[in-house]
């Protein structure tokens, strides 16, 4: 049987390898070589950031912060070269849970489905 990180790296490799990665790198790259779409995107990206943040912190989000991230998202979806990259991450990220939801059957199989026992 193949080695467990030999297949972890192979994975790795498909993903790589995959159309969903490929458009994502395009897309980023795109969004990247323009100056004010990158300005744009950093700062969406912070805003992300610095939420989460605090959440996993236990920290309150004021209505003031989430107002703040309410129109950065929608300024930053108004770009089309973000929005195309927002679209290109969200489609190598279903592929991602597809393929997790594939690795974590056995433990899924050994200890059962939480959600499905009733």
């Amino acid at each position: 049987m193949a080695n467990i990180y030999d297949s972890a790296y192979d994975l790795e490799k498909a993903i790589r390898e995959s159309d969903e990665f490929k458009g994502l790198k395009q897309a980023y790259d795109k969004v990247m070589a323009d100056e004010s779409a990158k300005k744009m995107f950093d700062d969406f990206r912070t805003t992300q950031m610095q939420l989460q943040e605090k959440q996993m912190q236990g920290q309150e989000i004021t209505e003031e912060e989430v107002e703040k991230a309410k129109g950065v998202v929608e300024l930053v979806q108004q770009h089309p070269d973000i929005s195309k990259l927002m679209e290109e991450e969200q489609r190598l990220n279903v592929v991602i849970n597809d393929v997790s939801k594939i690795i974590t059957k056995p433990l899924e199989e050994l200890y059962g489905n939480p959600d499905q026992q009733q």
